[in-house]
């Protein structure tokens, strides 16, 4: 059934030195950006007693997901061209010589290619945690997390980036809009609407236990973003550069939106509100970071922190869902957003695409037609999946447990 052979990419290739070298740094600073970045970010904003369990979820994410991507997950996504699915050609590396190179990444070693789209499979599946933080089981989150990198990052990231329909159709995403942030933001909403809202929502205080820890996270996941954003260039050059500049202009004015928001309804803007308007930036600007120039960032960041400050309020309180880390509000909604805007402010001579702005309008209906198949397939797969794994362990913990914090009844550990 398997094929051990040696897929017939595998070649020695012209091996950049200075390719190779910024593609490890990127793929540590992605890595960073969910331990210990994403696990100090989330567990700053749930409760004492649930600290260790919400850091405790990303460091699974990291070692679950390593493993099934080397297994199957890297061969699936980027080995082969069919339209819905790759091939196992690479299955836990198989033939995988040092020297040999992937299409996509011609100038790195093929190793290295597989393991900085790793990263990207592992940050996507641990945001999916925040939108369940306090209440889900951890046995049940161990079965979810591999069953929806299985069933949903891996078809997605080959549909759009491992030579799938959307991509060959000119869907633009160059960081994850779609296969990262939309993917995450709608399983996080559905997976909140299935397992129900925490015990105390809308009548106790939930506020969050230390925002320090949260501001300290939110820095590891900008400076890592230069490599998530940037390293999607998968080279050193220009156009790595030109990404990185319009993705921190883009967390800049993200962040500043919120905050001026905040400060004129409620005349004080909060750290809790600055770090999300920066987080949301920094989500929206990631499908269009490596088409536009540094400009079309502030004005994405902008765009961003208004869009998202409305998800995570009115439309959160208009339709009640209980998304514990707004997941779905920054970065569902930033995913969607930025992949529009993706559409709108696309330059030929930085991505090879022209956008609306350009006059390419048709853009904007392909752009569309991306997210609408990502908000079903990941909607849908996450859905049915939840009722599989309900099936066999409890989806969240019993109302006793949550009372006394996931730490100590999935963990038997605790702040003192």
């Amino acid at each position: 059934m398997f094929s051990f052979a040696a897929p017939a990419f595998a070649q020695t290739a012209e091996i950049s030195p200075a390719d190779t070298a910024w593609m490890i740094v990127a793929t540590a600073l992605v890595l960073m950006m969910t331990i210990p970045g994403l696990a100090l970010f989330y567990s700053g904003m749930v409760r004492k007693k649930n600290v260790l369990a919400t850091m405790a979820q990303s460091l699974a994410a990291v070692t679950i997901i390593s493993i099934l991507w080397v297994a199957f997950g890297y061969s699936l996504v980027f080995v082969g061209d069919g339209s819905w699915l790759g091939t196992l050609d690479r299955w836990f590396l198989s033939g995988m010589t040092m020297d040999a190179v992937n299409p996509a990444a011609k100038t790195i070693p093929e190793s290295l290619f597989m393991l900085y789209q790793m990263t990207f499979a592992i940050i996507t599946v641990a945001l999916v945690a925040g939108a369940v933080a306090d209440r889900m089981r951890f046995s049940a989150y161990l079965l979810f997390s591999a069953g929806w990198f299985m069933f949903v990052y891996v078809p997605l990231a080959h549909w759009v980036w491992g030579g799938g329909f959307l991509g060959t159709m000119g869907v633009l995403d160059f960081a994850g809009g779609l296969v990262v942030h939309l993917s995450a933001g709608i399983g996080g909403l559905v997976a909140a609407r299935v397992l129900g809202p925490r015990h105390g929502y809308g009548t106790e205080n939930l506020s969050p236990f230390d925002l320090s820890l949260a501001v300290a996270g939110t820095g590891l996941l900008w400076v890592g973003w230069f490599g998530f954003n940037g390293g999607s260039a998968l080279a050193a050059n220009s156009r790595a550069v030109m990404a990185i500049v319009a993705t921190h202009l883009a967390a800049c004015a993200g962040a500043l939106t919120w905050a001026a928001i905040e400060w004129t309804i409620r005349r004080k803007p909060s750290v809790l509100g600055t770090i999300s308007g920066a987080v949301a930036g920094l989500g929206t600007i990631t499908p269009a970071s490596g088409f536009v120039a540094p400009w079309h960032g502030i004005v994405i960041g902008v765009i961003a922190g208004l869009m998202c400050f409305w998800a995570c309020t009115s439309l959160k309180q208009r339709f009640k869902y209980d998304d514990s880390l707004d997941v779905f509000g920054v970065h569902g909604i930033g995913g969607m957003t930025g992949v529009l805007l993706a559409g709108v402010f696309a330059t030929a001579s930085i991505g090879g695409t022209p956008g609306l702005i350009e006059g390419n309008a048709g853009l904007l209906l392909i752009q569309l037609f991306g997210i609408l198949v990502t908000l079903a397939w990941s909607g849908g797969v996450t859905y049915v999946l939840l009722k599989l794994v309900g099936a066999l362990v409890p989806l969240r913990v019993s109302r006793e447990h949550e009372l006394v914090g996931l730490d100590i009844s999935q963990h038997g550990e605790a702040l003192q």
